[in-house]
C-alpha cells in the first residue's frame, strides 16, 4: 500500500519539476549554461522538498488548533488546506499548460497545411 501511495505522490511531482526545469532549460538565459541550468533544477527540486515538509507541519497546526473533543472536524480543515495547494499548483502551472498546447496546436496546423500543398 505505501510503495502505490509513494508512486503516486512522487510521479506527479517529479513530472512537474520535471516540466517546470526543461521549460526553464529552453530559456535563452539559459542556454549554453550547463551550471546555471543545473542550479535552477536544483532550486525547484528543493522548492518541491520544503512544501513536502511544511505540508504535514500544516496539518498537525490545524489539527492542533482543536481540542481533543473537536479534533475529528479538523480533518475537514486539513482536507480543505490540501486542495487549495492543489489549486494553487494548477494555477502555477497553467502558463506551461498553454504554451505547451499552443506548441502542440501549431505543429499539427503546420503539418496540415504541408499535406494540403
Amino acid at each position: 500500500m505505501l510503495a502505490a501511495l509513494g508512486f503516486l505522490v512522487n510521479g506527479p511531482y517529479a513530472l512537474i519539476t520535471t516540466a517546470v526545469s526543461a521549460d526553464l532549460g529552453t530559456h535563452k538565459s539559459l542556454k549554453g549554461n550547463a551550471k546555471a541550468l543545473s542550479t535552477v533544477t536544483a532550486i525547484i527540486d528543493g522548492t518541491g522538498s520544503i512544501g513536502a515538509a511544511v505540508g504535514p507541519l500544516l496539518a498537525g497546526i490545524i489539527l492542533n488548533k482543536a481540542g481533543a473533543s473537536q479534533r475529528a472536524a479538523q480533518w475537514d480543515n486539513v482536507f480543505y488546506m490540501l486542495m487549495a495547494s492543489d489549486v494553487l499548483a494548477c494555477l502555477f502551472l497553467l502558463r506551461i499548460f498553454v504554451k505547451e498546447i499552443k506548441g502542440w496546436c501549431a505543429g499539427c496546423c503546420k503539418q496540415e497545411t504541408s499535406d494540403v500543398t
